[in-house]
C-alpha cells in the first residue's frame, strides 16, 4: 500500500487538494486499488449479472470481511463514489492522510457524528458523486458469515432516489483476514448484482429493502460456500 502510494503521491496530492478534483482523484485511486492487489499476488475475477451504466451513480453495498474489501470496490466498479468508512482508517500511515481527505468519515460511538455523516453523504449525491458503504457497520466477528445491516444507506438510497448496487465478496476474508492473521495470494472473485431501484419506495418499505439486499447477498456467499 504504502509503496504505490509513494509512487504517485503527487498526482494523488493535487487532485485531493480541492473537492472539485475529485474525479481525477477517483481515478488514481483506481490505479492504486488494482497495483496494490497486483503485489499483494491477486488476480480479480468478477462475475457480472449488471453492465454498469457509466453515467449513473449508485449507492454500493458490500459484505464486509476483510480489508480487501475497499481496494476490491475500486477496482471493479468505474464509477466515480466516495466510502463512508470508520474514523479509525485515518490512523493508517500514508493511506489514512488520502483517505480522511476524500471520503466521509464516521465515529461510530457518536450520535452526532453519524447525523453529520448522513448530510455530506446527501451532499456528494447531489453533486453527482456515488457513495460505498459496508452496512454491516465494520468487519464483523470472524465467526459471523455477515452481521445485521445497519439502516443507513437503505435511508440514504430512498430519499435520494439513487439505486442501491449490491456486491458479494466471497474471498476476500480467506485470502486477507485480518492483518496480523495470515492470509494467502490468489483468485479474489466479486459478483456485481442487479441494482436495486429505490425512486418509487418510500420510508415504508425500508425494512424490505433492507433484508432483500442482505438475503441477496447472504445466499450468494452460500452459494460460494463462504464461512
Amino acid at each position: 500500500m504504502g509503496v504505490v502510494i509513494v509512487l504517485i503521491s503527487p498526482f494523488i496530492y493535487f487532485t485531493s487538494a480541492k473537492e472539485e478534483r475529485y474525479p481525477a482523484f477517483f481515478r488514481w485511486s483506481r490505479i492504486w486499488a488494482r497495483w496494490v492487489l497486483r503485489l499483494m499476488g491477486y488476480y480479480r475475477k468478477t462475475d457480472k449479472k449488471y453492465w454498469l451504466d457509466k453515467d449513473q451513480q449508485y449507492i454500493i453495498i458490500a459484505n464486509h470481511a476483510s480489508e480487501l474489501d475497499i481496494m476490491m470496490s475500486l477496482a471493479i466498479v468505474p464509477n466515480c463514489f466516495v466510502f463512508i468508512g470508520k474514523k479509525e482508517l485515518a490512523n493508517v500511515p500514508l493511506f489514512g492522510y488520502f483517505y480522511k481527505r476524500t471520503n466521509i468519515l464516521v465515529d461510530r460511538n457518536s450520535i452526532a457524528s453519524k447525523r453529520e455523516v448522513m448530510i455530506k453523504a446527501r451532499k456528494k449525491l447531489e453533486n453527482g458523486i456515488g457513495l460505498c458503504i459496508f452496512p454491516e457497520g465494520g468487519i464483523p466477528d470472524p465467526s459471523l458469515k455477515m452481521a445485521p445491516f445497519k439502516m443507513g444507506a437503505f435511508k440514504l438510497a430512498i430519499e435520494t432516489g439513487v439505486p442501491i448496487l449490491p456486491i458479494t465478496f466471497p474471498d476476500n476474508k480467506k485470502h486477507f483476514p485480518e492483518i496480523f492473521e495470515g492470509g494467502y495470494p490468489g483468485r479474489l472473485r466479486a459478483t456485481i448484482h442487479l441494482p436495486i431501484e429505490t425512486k418509487d419506495l418510500t420510508v415504508a418499505d425500508l425494512p424490505d429493502l433492507k433484508n432483500q439486499c442482505y438475503d441477496l447477498i447472504n445466499e450468494e456467499l452460500t452459494r460460494y460456500d463462504f464461512k
